[in-house]
């Protein structure tokens, strides 16, 4: 049995080969992967939708709005409602409207609970084969978006979206209420419980209610109820309750940094690290006093100075039993007066 290869070789050129087949099963997976597009490896099954692939790459039908282009006419009478604002295709259940029948498909499966799309290594289903692609990743471990700033890789083009707010400081979702500016909309959402006092998280064990689903994990891993850790450091062996606190803790280990601030390019590990960092610029010293009035700029400092009004020495020498407010002290004590005791 013979099978085509087609080759496009340039505007409207083809080179064409053909191949014998020796086995049944080779002839299977030749016919999945009959037609070969140079310009893009896409691979075809059958020579019609093969050339129409190829009206993409002619501009045969180009959107003169935008310059993109379809296979077909009708794929850019599609694309061009983008541009018009049209939505032709009416949801029958809740009257949402779409642009493309594909789109209002998809939607429907909302409505009817239909999950054509199934893992074949786990059985999780799926309302639309582009979730399935990007939950296998989870089997393959593929991450094939990375952070050009931290290499930082991730499995959605969404995740990195997001990531790379962290380097920006782009906080484009703000709270009507409070103006209090967040990265992402997920964050933006369980803020706004805040002002409403909405929590829906609520604990099985003991009833308690939690603003977010976080909050909510964090609560029952906690000692309250289980005491478990299930995140653990790979280099150290530390166990943490959440998948952040390892993911910060890991940067420990690595030196990362990626909190830069804006004024003079020092680094921390640590957002909050660098939110007390700016205080140094804006002159902020948010901590006081309320017995002389002295203000700080980070709450450990004001604890420290505290002690000068309740005469609290925490820090003991082991040798001479002095005492001192800081650690700083005893430690300039120990070099100056112990050097030599041993």
């Amino acid at each position: 049995m013979l099978y085509f290869v087609m080759h496009f070789t340039g505007e409207s050129s083809f080179e064409v080969k053909t191949e014998a087949d020796s086995s049944d099963h080779s002839r299977l997976h030749a016919r999945e992967n009959q037609y070969t597009c140079t310009q893009c490896e896409k691979h075809f099954s059958s020579q019609s939708g093969f050339y129409h692939h190829m009206n993409i790459h002619r501009g045969k039908f180009k959107c003169t709005e935008c310059g993109r282009c379809y296979q077909s006419k009708y794929y850019l009478a599609e694309h061009k409602r983008i541009h018009s604002g049209e939505k032709p295709c009416k949801c029958t259940v809740c009257r949402k409207r779409f642009t493309t029948f594909s789109e209002l498909a998809k939607h429907s499966r909302i409505h009817s609970g239909e999950k054509p799309h199934i893992c074949h290594m786990c059985n999780k289903a799926f309302s639309q084969y582009g979730n399935l692609n990007h939950h296998m990743r989870i089997h393959t471990g593929e991450k094939p978006y990375m952070c050009t700033v931290c290499s930082k890789a991730f499995r959605q083009l969404g995740h990195i979206n997001r990531h790379m707010r962290v380097h920006t400081g782009e906080k484009p979702h703000k709270c009507t209420v409070c103006n209090k500016a967040f990265g992402h909309y997920g964050d933006l959402k369980i803020h706004v419980r805040v002002h409403t006092g909405g929590k829906p998280h609520k604990c099985s064990v003991c009833k308690k209610a939690f603003s977010d689903s976080g909050s909510l994990k964090h609560h029952v891993r906690a000692s309250v109820h289980m005491g478990e850790r299930p995140y653990k450091c790979t280099v150290c062996n530390k166990a943490f309750r959440q998948y952040r606190d390892m993911n910060i803790h890991m940067r420990l280990h690595t030196g990362e940094k990626p909190y830069k601030c804006s004024v003079c390019s020092m680094s921390y590990t640590y957002s909050i690290s660098l939110k007390c960092h700016m205080r140094v610029h804006t002159g902020e010293k948010p901590y006081k006093c309320h017995v002389c009035n002295k203000a700080f700029t980070q709450s450990g400092s004001l604890k420290i100075h505290m002690r000068v009004h309740t005469g609290e020495r925490p820090y003991k020498c082991s040798v001479c039993n002095n005492s001192f407010t800081t650690s700083g002290s005893l430690q300039r004590h120990k070099h100056s007066i112990h050097a030599n005791s041993a």
